[in-house]
């Protein structure tokens, strides 16, 4: 009889789960409910699915939180597999990589004074934790405390739910490389600054943050290191921190409002009472929460699975933090920054956590067509940077980090342009990037490196000591495109703009056709020696040339010239996917993680967990076979993404992977940014309605969608047949109306003429 219930049980289980697979969701109330923060949080140095971390904040907020996992200063503040929590971090940080600027935790404690980082840590369990944007709990089992937090932009709240106990404690740790606390007990307060960072070199770097408890304090103390200061309110030293006590009863909450400045104690201060003031917690969450359901819902989607929901809501949330405000509101109402690059204070707008590597091929553009002031604030940012710091930053973090390749800033600012973005200095930021296009920079991942080979040579030479040479020879020559795009747009006359157009060809100077693959060549125009097709690095950054050769987004007709017109591009297309995923690491001196990615994917040479080659599936609409385009961009949501701890397939970098998916699921894609056109797809959802900021809608309508039917047959635009591979930005923002007959077959008579092909420079 147990055994048959058992199986009973069993057969219900899995006709639920299966039941889930097929329904659909026809309406998404509260976007924010399908958001699983901890996609992508199962990671390690040596693989990735995601290294992201369980963001508790608001889109674009100054600060994020996070429960802290990692030990202090290490990258992976927040791994799925950890079993203990050591603190509750506020965080800057994009990406592991990168590491943290202006961090500092909180931590309760109970059964005595604890504070080192180790003594502190406490087992916690999933099942016992609750992860949201806007709001994440916890239970802390050797303290028998629950923890909850909740955001806003500068500030959190702080819920801690406590046993009965004379020795509850909350332990503050503004971590070392010099800091600072100072206990006000007659305020219920504590106030500190962190000077800890993991980038570049920064002026006058502090940030200072301003602790409201509710409850007076039994006992104060602070520590240095690992010696307690009995007694002691301030403490100043390389790691300083403080403990304060409470007198706890059996289910006694002690609340903590927190806010933080780059500026000043006062601007803090002035950020938690302008943010939080007297509200109550759940106040605060329901705010967080409504912002969160108001930015996500400017993307509705219906007619997915659970599954396919879960996953474009969480990938959409991972679009909208960074870059994040380093700006703050003054007491005039005035909008001032530090400054990363000199350490002042000054008037405008700031933002940092990015790299444009990245971010440049999807995230801007996501950003200019579904939030588009937000960018617009970010681009007045960019002039802040050029004029403090004479250069536009290719990795912020916050200042310039000496990281990765290409002069990618020319892209964002000319993608935003032409987008349709004003209300900045368009003129500072043209001198901007001139400068960066023509000079060498302090650092190699500013301006650009080699530089003056490139000028002159047309390519960056392999034999010069300027590494992966290759990779940034194809980067600049589109970055020329960008400023040729964006000098023309803002009215640059012919004469100062033809020279940028002439570079972009630059990229015909690598391709070598005994390979058919673009390859590293010597100052004195000899290809490198010892070529390997499957080498990742020497002349390429994170790849092979199998992953490069594709990077002309400016120019696809020219590249499918270079490699004897579309049959034979379609060809080494469909290799990509055919090829067994072989591989020589022998650059790095061991498999990085990004090859072990690829490795393992089961998709060939297609690596989709770095950023090189993610725009390579929508090139098929260049040649006439826009349905292998349609295949390979569904296959790799269905199998590259989940709302899962292992859900990416590499880095998820400061929401470029995340905003592919967010893209690929609308069935457009912005192959070529700094032009007005995204490439076709096919879409995920039987409706997808984006509500643009200046009121209009784009409906995008594909009622037979399913995973059999993910082909397009036809398709309408504003109820006129449209038959090309791509639409126009300056069309969708109007409005549209695109309705899609999907099919399980491939249309092999639809967007075949050269004349459904999408934009390349050659046809201008």
């Amino acid at each position: 009889m147990k055994k048959k219930f058992l199986s009973v049980l069993a057969f219900l289980a899995i006709f639920n789960y299966a039941d889930a697979q097929t329904h659909l969701i026809e309406s998404v109330e509260n976007p924010v409910d399908f958001v699983n923060p901890l996609m992508g949080t199962d990671s390690s140095p040596g693989l990735s699915n995601g290294n992201t971390y369980p963001a508790v904040a608001v889109p674009w907020g100054m600060n994020l939180w996070t429960p802290q996992t990692g030990p202090m200063g290490h990258g992976w503040a927040y791994t799925y597999d950890a079993e203990k929590i050591r603190g509750f971090k506020q965080t800057h940080q994009p990406s592991p990589w990168m590491n943290d600027y202006g961090q500092f935790s909180l931590m309760p404690v109970t059964g005595g004074i604890k504070f080192n980082q180790d003594d502190r840590a406490s087992w916690f369990s999933h099942k016992a934790e609750v992860s949201t944007p806007y709001y994440y709990k916890v239970y802390l089992a050797d303290h028998d405390v629950t923890v909850e937090l909740t955001p806003t932009e500068r500030a959190a709240q702080f819920k801690m739910t406590f046993p009965k106990s004379d020795s509850s404690y909350v332990v503050i740790d503004p971590f070392d490389k010099g800091s600072y606390v100072k206990v006000i007990p007659e305020e219920k307060k504590i106030i500190g600054y962190t000077t800890k960072y993991a980038r570049g070199k920064l002026t006058n770097f502090k940030n200072y943050f301003v602790i409201q408890f509710d409850k007076p304090f039994s006992d104060v103390n602070t520590w240095e290191s690992d010696t307690l200061a009995k007694g002691k309110v301030e403490m100043k030293a390389d790691h300083a921190g403080a403990i304060v006590g409470f007198d706890t009863k059996d289910g006694a909450v002690v609340h903590a409002k927190v806010a933080s400045s780059f500026i000043s104690f006062d601007q803090a201060q002035l950020n938690l009472d302008r943010e939080i003031a007297n509200d109550d917690f759940e106040a605060t969450k329901q705010r967080a929460r409504d912002l969160w359901n108001e930015k996500l819902g400017r993307l509705e989607v219906s007619g997915g699975t659970i599954d396919q929901v879960r996953t474009f809501y969480s990938c959409l949330y991972r679009t909208l933090f960074f870059p994040n405000k380093l700006y703050e509101i003054n007491e005039n109402d005035e909008i001032v920054h530090w400054s990363p690059y000199n350490g002042e204070i000054l008037p405008g707008y700031m933002f940092a956590g990015t790299g444009f590597w990245d971010t440049f091929r999807a995230l801007y553009p996501f950003l200019n067509l579904a939030y588009p002031s937000i960018n617009e604030e970010m681009q007045a940012g960019l002039v802040n940077d050029y004029k403090e710091g004479g250069w536009l930053p290719e990795w912020s973090s916050p200042g310039y980090a000496n990281i990765m390749v290409g002069n990618n800033s020319a892209s964002v600012v000319a993608d935003a342009y032409i987008k349709g973005l004003r209300g900045y200095d368009t003129e500072t930021l043209w001198k901007a990037l001139v400068n960066g296009a023509n000079n060498e920079g302090p650092m190699t991942a500013v301006g650009r490196a080699g530089a003056p080979y490139y000028n002159k040579l047309g390519y960056v030479p392999y034999d010069v000591e300027v590494n992966e040479s290759a990779a940034r020879t194809l980067e600049y020559a589109y970055d020329d495109f960008a400023i040729y795009q964006f000098g023309k747009a803002i009215g640059k006359p012919k004469k100062e703009i033809k020279i940028y157009a002439e570079r972009s060809m630059n990229y015909k100077n690598l391709f070598d056709p005994s390979y058919g693959l673009m390859r590293g060549k010597n100052k004195d125009g000899s290809w490198q020696k010892d070529f390997n097709p499957f080498k990742w690095g020497n002349p390429f950054t994170e790849g092979n040339s199998w992953h490069y050769s594709w990077s002309v987004f400016h120019d696809v007709e020219g590249l499918i010239g270079l490699m004897g017109g579309k049959e034979n591009f379609v060809k080494k297309l469909d290799s990509v996917f055919s090829m067994p995923p072989i591989f020589d690491e022998s650059v790095y001196g061991g498999v990085i993680h990004e090859i072990r990615e690829m490795q393992i994917a089961n998709m060939g040479q297609y690596a989709h967990g770095n950023q090189p080659i993610q725009h390579m599936i929508y090139l098929y609409n260049y040649a006439g076979e826009p349905w292998k385009t349609q295949k390979w961009a569904r296959e790799t949501m269905d199998r590259m993404y989940k709302a899962t701890p292992d859900g990416y397939c590499g880095d998820e970098d400061n929401g470029q992977t995340s905003a592919w998916y967010v893209f690929s699921a609308l069935g457009f894609y912005p192959v070529t940014p700094s032009v007005d056109q995204y490439v076709m797809g096919a879409p995920l959802f039987k409706k997808v309605t984006v509500n643009l900021e200046n009121g209009n809608k784009i409906v995008i309508n594909a009622p037979k969608n399913s995973d059999d039917n993910k082909y397009i047959e036809s398709m309408k635009m504003n109820g006129k047949s449209y038959d090309k591979n791509y639409v126009k930005h300056s069309d969708l923002i109007k409005g549209a109306a695109i309705n899609i007959e999907m099919t399980d077959t491939p249309n092999k008579d639809r967007g075949i003429k050269k004349n459904a092909f999408p934009y390349s420079y050659s046809n201008e």
